[in-house]
């Protein structure tokens, strides 16, 4: 999606405070339609959306629970507590809801394998905790869990899109964190059934919680780990505090002062927030990977796994690698490949090219501490060659597209441009198929016994009478910690 008609990017204070002049309300008419969206508003198509988040993130919480930084932020909030008002997932506790979506927010986000979508942002990393956690606490049905999710979802797409996310990016916000808050906020203003200037200063209470930068790819940090947890808890905090009367500020996105999207980019769009609102669901153009790495490479790494399946090529039989990307994915994952940390081999181009080539697939295998120093990979990643392709770099990031070149050693130039990876919503994946990952997530840090059982009730929870017994299983789930250091040494 592109800007809307009219509307173009603006550098300089006073066009801004035109803008904003010209778009005052507009954080109040999403708190409207927020306040307003009921379960029977979702198409069917969202809702199928929707339904394989919830399984795709539960798996990734699952498995996030295994590494370090899932262990050490559950074990934080197990030691926060608080009152017992929601499942601290695998920790056999109920914890505050803020404890609660911290881990499962950093979890769900700790093998950057959750979904994703063209405006930059992972919303099922917050969205679903905060559903399931305040949901439990509420009590509420199925049917408001989804509309809550669907109205997360609809905030985080249309704020990330008018602040624009490549110009956001490039100034070094992280969107999940920075926008996250507000998604957050969103979802919980349907579970509290807050109305529209409630709502509305729910928003602007997390969005001045917003935060979140890009400073991780320097030495491979978890901070990006816990940006969706944190974001979590700002919105939860956010419409709890708007529910006993904390005002926020309502123009929080569009102030002339202030205002979130002059803030986080310096070309806002922010007619996008409300162009289409209510009749076009962004929900629908949510992404999910089958591969564990930035979905911003997913193209490449389509691109090098068909040239190498269709042309039958062994790694002796490659001389050259050049991977063609957008200006953003080369500033964001072009880096010169460092292996010391699971973190910088998922986000980096060079590496998961490279793996993918090697093992014909970057799933979990490829991301361990042993795999990510092996001579053969880290070798083979320092001669993968990345320009910044002009046709790609247009379009994106409405096409996520990417290049991959492979010369042979036998002389043959072999080219392969991937516009809709597998998982984008061009080229999706089946219900059955998010359903086979979430399995293979979920039985590899809980068994497949519980897996299973919790796989059931997922699938069922739109139309269930309370989240509880969901949140009961995922409490009791014994996880099972991983053995790796994911650290390289």
């Amino acid at each position: 999606m592109g800007p809307a008609a009219g509307v173009s990017g603006v550098d300089d204070l006073d066009s801004w405070k035109v803008l904003a002049r010209e778009h005052r309300g507009i954080t109040q008419e999403l708190a409207a339609f927020i306040a307003g969206l009921q379960a029977s508003d979702v198409t069917s198509q969202s809702r199928d959306v929707l339904s394989k988040a919830l399984i795709d993130a539960l798996g990734c919480g699952l498995y996030g629970l295994t590494t370090p930084w899932g262990r050490i932020m559950a074990d934080f909030a197990r030691e926060q507590q608080g009152p017992a008002e929601a499942a601290l997932w695998g920790g056999g506790v109920r914890v505050s809801v803020g404890n609660s979506v911290l881990s499962g927010g950093t979890a769900i986000h700790s093998f950057d394998f959750d979904d994703h979508s063209r405006a930059k942002i992972h919303p099922g990393a917050l969205v679903v905790p905060v559903a399931l956690a305040l949901g439990e606490r509420e009590r509420v049905t199925g049917n408001v869990i989804l509309a809550a999710m669907a109205a997360g979802y609809e905030t985080m797409n249309r704020v990330s899109q008018a602040a624009n996310p490549s110009r956001t990016r490039m100034r070094g916000w992280h969107l999940t964190g920075t926008t996250g808050t507000l998604a957050a906020a969103a979802t919980a203003s349907v579970i509290l059934g807050l109305d529209a200037t409630t709502t509305a200063s729910a928003l602007g209470l997390a969005g001045t919680q917003s935060a979140g930068t890009w400073a991780f790819t320097a030495d491979g940090g978890m901070s990006k780990r816990m940006h969706p947890g944190r974001s979590a808890q700002a919105g939860v905090m956010a419409a709890l505090l708007a529910q006993r009367g904390f005002e926020g500020p309502r123009y929080i996105l569009e102030a002339e002062d202030g205002g979130l999207l002059f803030g986080m980019s310096d070309t806002p769009r922010p007619a996008l927030l409300t162009e289409g609102l209510g009749t076009r669901w962004h929900t629908d153009e949510t992404c999910f990977k089958p591969h564990a790495c930035c979905g911003s490479n997913h193209a490449c790494v389509d691109a090098a796994l068909a040239l190498m399946r269709e042309h039958k090529l062994d790694l002796a039989d490659i001389d050259r690698i050049v991977a063609g990307v957008a200006r953003v994915v080369n500033t964001q994952t072009g880096f010169v490949y460092r292996a010391d940390s699971v973190l910088n081999a998922q986000m980096s181009l060079q590496y998961n090219i490279a793996v993918a080539l090697c093992d014909g697939q970057a799933y979990l295998e490829q991301f361990t501490p042993e795999r990510i120093v092996e001579k053969q990979v880290v070798a083979l990643a320092s001669r993968v060659e990345i320009e910044i392709d002009p046709a790609i770099d247009q379009a994106y990031p409405e096409i996520y597209g990417g290049k991959v070149t492979l010369v042979t050693r036998q002389g043959q130039t072999l080219v392969r441009q991937v516009d809709y990876s597998r998982g984008m919503p061009e080229n999706p994946m089946s219900h059955a198929e998010i359903e086979s990952k979430y399995l293979s997530l979920a039985t590899a840090a809980i068994g497949a016994d519980a897996a299973a059982d919790i796989l059931a009730l997922a699938n069922t929870l739109f139309d269930a009478a309370s989240v509880n017994p969901l949140a009961k299983l995922l409490a009791q789930a014994s996880v099972t910690p991983s053995t790796e250091s994911f650290v390289a040494a």
